[in-house]
């Protein structure tokens, strides 16, 4: 049994050590992109267009299937940066929304009433009402409200901009479901547990930290995977308040290009793709933290 358990522990730890290499790459990609306002690589000029130009002008010559982003450089550039601005926007939801669901658990679960009150309130909003109803607000209602920030050209702009709004709506929509999911899991633990560790002289916060969180995670990782899986495809609605993502970017292409069943298809690829190696991660960090004779 030490031995099994061992194995476990040296296989999460390789799991967390390459989820947190992918997550300081991306991070520091998009942040270099944002702060300088040009990739470190270009990849266009650099890789795509000289392996890939040749084939698909010539396909689109013969054949008329224009995959236009793979053979003009202003297109490739385009696309890949609403690609990055779609995967950047659904990491930092992905990570917003998941620490929302643990302390709404944790409130949940408090002594204190207000917390409790506070957080129910969050979930019947936030749950019951339409996404897109909730970006609209956060973007057209409460932005006005809000100071204005002076540039240095002395133009008065928003505090925040359509990608900050976009990700705290989603953050706090798809936090909603992941209070209840994590509450779920909460609720699996058996009460035996919890009294173990007050009877060892834990406070409560330490009881949950320690000993229900860590159990918890292990039963609601599935539910959680469909949650994350759902709101990786939500970004979409960010669509509507003009954030460059992919499908803002689709759109624009296949407006100017009449390309539409091409754009098309590379949404449904891209889409599918992303999804896939979200639900991998998802499914890699379950096996990671799974104890022999706990759970499935």
């Amino acid at each position: 049994m030490a031995s099994i358990v061992t194995a476990d522990s040296g296989s999460s730890n390789r799991f967390y050590f390459w989820i947190a290499a992918a997550a300081l790459v991306v991070f520091a990609y998009f942040a270099w992109t944002k702060l300088f306002g040009l990739a470190p690589v270009n990849i266009c000029t650099g890789a795509i267009i000289p392996l890939l130009g040749g084939i698909t002008r010539s396909l689109n010559e013969t054949a008329g299937i224009n995959i236009i982003y793979l053979y003009e450089p202003f297109e490739c550039q385009r696309m890949l940066n609403g690609m990055g601005t779609t995967i950047y926007l659904s990491f930092v939801c992905v990570i917003a929304s998941t620490i929302i669901g643990v302390l709404g658990a944790w409130a949940q679960m408090s002594n204190s009433k207000i917390l409790r009150n506070i957080a129910a309130g969050y979930i019947q909003f936030f749950r019951n009402t339409p996404p897109l109803v909730q970006m609209y607000f956060f973007f057209f209602a409460l932005s006005p409200l809000l100071p204005r920030i002076m540039t240095d050209y002395g133009v008065a702009r928003p505090m925040f901009d359509s990608f900050t709004w976009a990700a705290i709506s989603l953050s706090f929509f798809a936090g909603a479901f992941n209070v209840e999911i994590f509450r779920s899991g909460i609720e699996a633990v058996p009460r035996t547990m919890t009294e173990a560790a007050e009877a060892l002289g834990y406070t409560r916060p330490q009881v949950f930290r320690n000993v229900v969180l860590p159990l918890a995670l292990r039963v609601c990782i599935p539910s959680l995977t469909n949650n994350l899986v759902n709101l990786v495809k939500t970004t979409t609605l960010a669509f509507a308040i003009s954030v460059p993502e992919t499908l803002f970017v689709a759109n624009q292409i296949w407006s100017d290009r009449v390309n539409v069943f091409e754009m098309m298809v590379t949404l449904f690829v891209f889409y599918i793709g992303l999804v896939a190696v979200l639900v991998w991660m998802m499914e890699r960090w379950e096996k990671a933290m799974r104890i022999p004779g706990y759970g499935r």
